[in-house]
């Protein structure tokens, strides 16, 4: 991977006439050829950021340079560089399916490469569904339409906008497998997901949107790590009525059962302090019959960011 990014983020905010501050001062830079997951609620400013560099919502402020254009003042240039795969579905009905991804290349000024677009046809599982209407097809064949049309004229980075909100397991696993070939031909792919584990599964590194503002940019195992926390679970004996005064300190909690002290630690720390709460409970009498340790999910991570900051 090169060190220039190939998109770059400067300032980014906007300002709907309604004064909804949707966006607020956002500055990223993506790395080529990586796979970027934005995270956030709804409403958190993933799409307005999205359409942004993509040319579709004008910004109030700031700039944006895609593979060296930039996207105001080089427009076509730089569109010419980006695919989007949007939320909604809406698709040319009437159309056929090769002769709307075939179109979709032609809008961008190139040349017919009806090898490309068989390709692309083939790799979504849509070449056999090639000469049916749009408008015939389940969403989840839509959905694959919409990807089609994003790759028809071979962008170098690709937006996905929420792409496996409500569709099937399968077309989500075909998605994904795409999704890395691309990676692997040198596509820089930036995905919006509510779906965590896609984030966890897919991305290099992830970036969380909360009321406009980009709150964290981080390498996905650096983020794990670093906000990973880990968690031993200690089944009593005998359920206490609650922690006893000496061990209040410690971060202990007692489950509502009174059978289980959980104790959360950081992976971080040379002393997880481990050693001294058995020290502790085993002077206090507290004996346990079994323990076991969790570490914390991204999603796990994720919620504890969002409501953080709520």
């Amino acid at each position: 991977m090169s060190s220039e990014p190939i998109v770059s983020i400067q300032g980014i905010s906007k300002t709907y006439a309604s004064g909804l501050q949707a966006l607020k001062k956002v500055d990223l830079d993506i790395r080529r050829g990586e796979i970027f997951a934005l995270l956030g609620p709804n409403g958190a400013g993933k799409t307005t950021l999205i359409s942004i560099v993509c040319g579709i919502v004008n910004a109030t402020t700031g700039v944006v340079v895609a593979d060296g254009h930039d996207i105001v003042r080089d427009y076509r240039a730089a569109r010419a560089k980006i695919g989007l795969v949007p939320q909604e579905l809406h698709t040319d009905a009437f159309e056929s399916v090769i002769a709307t991804v075939t179109f979709s290349r032609g809008l961008f000024g190139l040349a017919p490469n009806p090898a490309h677009v068989e390709k692309v046809l083939r790799d979504l599982s849509l070449w056999e569904k090639r000469d049916s209407k749009v408008m015939t097809l389940s969403g989840g064949m839509k959905r694959r339409v919409l990807i089609a049309k994003a790759l028809a004229h071979e962008p170098r980075i690709l937006f996905l906008d929420e792409p496996t909100a409500g569709v099937d397991v399968e077309l989500r696993h075909d998605m994904w497998q795409m999704v890395r070939r691309l990676r692997e031909n040198g596509t820089t792919i930036i995905l919006t997901t509510h779906y965590i584990e896609e984030a966890e599964d897919m991305a290099d590194r992830i970036g969380v949107i909360r009321k406009g503002e980009l709150i964290l940019v981080e390498d996905k195992a650096a983020l794990m790590k670093k906000l990973g926390k880990k968690q031993l679970s200690l089944s009593l004996q005998t359920p206490l009525q609650q922690i006893p005064a000496e061990l209040a300190a410690l971060p202990l909690e007692l489950s509502a059962s009174g059978d289980t002290l959980t104790y959360t630690f950081d992976t971080q720390t040379d002393e997880t302090g481990i050693a001294e709460l058995l020290r502790c409970l085993g002077a206090h009498g507290i004996d346990f019959k079994d323990l076991h340790s969790s570490q914390s999910s991204l999603e796990d991570i994720f919620v504890s960011l969002v409501r953080g900051a709520a």
